[in-house]
């Protein structure tokens, strides 16, 4: 399988001379100009002499670069046993991709546990490592098809018209620039094409006039009026490829109206450069927003995903913000869509299948996303797999693909949702009771009567979780954590839920907002307990304060707790031993009457003032607030780890 426009964006050499060149200059001028297969002639040459960092590197990229992920990872193996663990991550993540393509899943694995020391990263990898697991366990929500207008070469990079139609990129024209092939992938350059989809038989036809160069025009997006379009071409200059200093000709996102059937007003967008490419543009669902792909300085990776604010009559308004390492990683990020607050898009740099694949990621704003998520087979394989759009009124839609079995390189596939044995998504947010901040990485348990444990999940870094709810039960949902209560919700569904169910919020309580420490000992936070003078019952204003270990130990229904009353000096020792008693037993049963069981209780004593916590000692002159600090009531917890109150 060769690569295309979809995994660089483009850059075009400026084909230098070899003349009196040696094999190894020959060799870096064709690398250089992307002609990879003449640049593997000639290193594999060289590397029968010597394999040096340099050589292995130029090899493993070189096949890497057309598709060859089963030379590549001997390669990039090859460097990762040079140099080891200062191979770089970008060099990690592709041979990983490699071993993922060659079905050596264990093997990668291992390569990712061993190269990352970073330990946020390596939680994050193995967060989206354990995502990836329980996706592929589900039974498959979607069904997918190739489509019968793809053809033997690249068809890729969909996108919605009107009337039913579909325009994509292809490289099936042999015509187009006089004839002349694509030095990078030896195929024709890419054109676009306009297809109706409600008949199999209708035979793709070129798109509109005006548009088309002798080059690349591909992967194009519509606004809400489908006349004006946004589509990623090269530099032209009266018709021939404008290259920048370094002889390298780089593509640009150009806006245009359509009219009457042709292109008119073509104009660049401001934040094109010559020095770099931008493609693949996307346009969020109200309008305000394009998304596209950029290899600009200053990115994370080898392209990553930007976004600019869009005025109301489709001109760019704000320059290009970095979607940030949420979603781009040392790898490339491209193919952005977007669906409501839905971002989906193609990577190699989140942990994933082999070679590309796509991911989906909630957009809190245009500077917040979450975790991206995997979204498993049937989308993903093993080789690349990339450019897809949905249709959420439908749950249909399209992407590539450059799997096997298909009819040719990359191919077009339509999915769509095939009845559904899980009949509702069911998601929302895990929420810090005490600060309202999301509860990243908290369990979400599934069960039902029925089936027992169904599912367990664990919540992103912006708290979300999402899931599928069986058919036809009354579907039993807890939530925990560690250091956190555990909340029970129930979710009854039928067998035709007439939509998701979503943004639903969940508030644990963090057990650290509950207790107070003294050392080693763990008290619940109370506020001092009043009494009428020379009394033990329990008065309107203690009730206020038993409300909140009457709330902790509902919250925290493991814990066991033992109670001390305390009072002041004054008075007669045997007097305030007999009355701190009689309150601890009061307190006591007023929280049995509560409904705390009797055995979370294990006794409840008073010690007058045999522990006082200051100076104010029988005969000691002290003020109403130094008596005050010793007369309390202590409701100590037994248990001396957090982590046995919590799963």
């Amino acid at each position: 399988m060769n690569l295309k426009l979809r995994y660089t964006i483009i850059a075009l050499g400026s084909f230098l001379m070899m003349q009196g060149q040696t094999k190894e200059t020959r060799a870096l001028t064709y690398f250089e100009d992307f002609k990879f297969d003449k640049a593997i002639e000639l290193y594999s040459e060289i590397a029968q002499r010597r394999t040096d960092e340099e050589i292995l590197q130029k090899l493993a990229d070189s096949y890497f670069n057309i598709g060859n992920y089963t030379q590549a990872k001997d390669w990039y193996a090859k460097l990762y046993l040079l140099k080891g663990k200062d191979v770089g991550e970008n060099n990690i993540i592709k041979l990983v991709q490699c071993l993922k393509a060659s079905n050596d899943i264990q093997r990668a694995d291992e390569v990712l546990l061993s190269f990352y020391k970073d330990k946020d990263r390596l939680d994050m990898i193995l967060a989206q490592q354990k995502n990836l697991d329980s996706v592929l366990l589900e039974e498959p929500g979607f069904a997918i098809k190739n489509v019968p207008f793809n053809s033997r070469k690249s068809d890729f990079s969909p996108a919605f018209y009107r009337d039913n139609k579909l325009v994509f990129s292809s490289t099936r024209d042999s015509i187009k620039a006089g004839g002349k092939i694509y030095p990078w992938n030896n195929q024709p350059y890419l054109d676009l094409f306009v297809t109706n989809t409600m008949f199999d038989e209708f035979v793709p036809e070129k798109f509109v006039q005006g548009l088309l160069s002798d080059y690349h025009d591909a992967s194009v997006v519509f606004g809400k009026d489908m006349e004006t379009v946004y589509v990623t071409r090269n530099y032209l200059k009266k018709g021939k490829l404008k290259t920048n200093n370094e002889g390298l000709s780089n593509m640009q996102i150009v806006r245009a109206e359509i009219f009457n059937g042709e292109l008119v007003n073509s104009t660049s967008l401001s934040f094109n450069n010559i020095e770099y490419s931008c493609g693949h543009p996307a346009i969020s669902t109200d309008g305000k927003y394009l998304y596209f792909t950029s290899n600009m300085p200053g990115g994370y990776g080898d392209s990553d995903i930007y976004v600019v604010s869009l005025s109301t009559t489709g001109e760019v308004t704000s320059p290009p913000m970095n979607l940030g390492p949420s979603i781009n990683t040392k790898g490339r990020e491209m193919f952005p869509y977007v669906v409501n607050d839905v971002l989906y898009f193609a990577s190699d740099g989140h942990y994933g299948m082999g070679g590309l694949d796509l991911f989906k990621s909630k957009i809190f704003s245009k500077d917040e996303y979450s975790m991206p998520l995997n979204m498993g087979a049937p989308f993903n394989s093993n080789m690349d797999d990339f450019s897809l759009i949905k249709d959420p009124l439908t749950n249909t839609g399209y992407f590539a693909s450059n799997r096997m079995g298909g009819m040719g390189d990359d191919d077009i596939y339509y999915f769509e949702k095939v009845a559904p044995t899980d009949c509702l998504v069911y998601s929302g947010y895990v929420l810090n009771e005490a600060t309202n901040e999301p509860i990243a990485n908290a369990n979400v348990e599934l069960k039902n009567p029925e089936d027992g444990l169904v599912e367990i999940l664990k919540t992103d870094e912006q708290g979300y979780y999402e899931l599928s709810l069986p058919c036809n039960r009354r579907n039993r949902m807890v939530f925990s954590k560690q250091r956190f209560s555990e909340k029970t919700q129930f979710v009854t569904t039928t067998e035709n839920p007439e939509s998701d169910s979503e943004n639903n919020i969940v508030y644990l309580t963090p057990y650290d907002s509950l207790i107070v420490k003294e050392g080693d000992v763990e008290k619940i936070k109370v506020d001092p307990i009043y009494f009428d003078y020379d009394k033990s019952d329990i008065t309107p204003r203690a009730e206020i304060e038993l409300e909140k270990v009457l709330f902790a130990m509902n919250e925290f229904p493991d814990i066991k707790i033992k109670i001390e009353s305390h009072t002041d000096s004054r008075g007669s020792d045997d007097y305030n031993l007999r009355l701190s008693d009689a309150r601890a037993k009061s307190t006591r049963d007023y929280l049995f009457s509560k409904g705390i069981a009797r055995d979370r209780i294990e006794s409840a004593i008073g010690y007058g003032e045999t522990q006082l916590k200051n100076k104010c000692k029988n005969g000691v002159k002290c003020s109403e607030q130094e008596h005050l600090i010793n007369r309390r009531s202590d409701f100590i917890i037994l248990k001396k780890k957090a982590s046995e109150l919590v799963k």
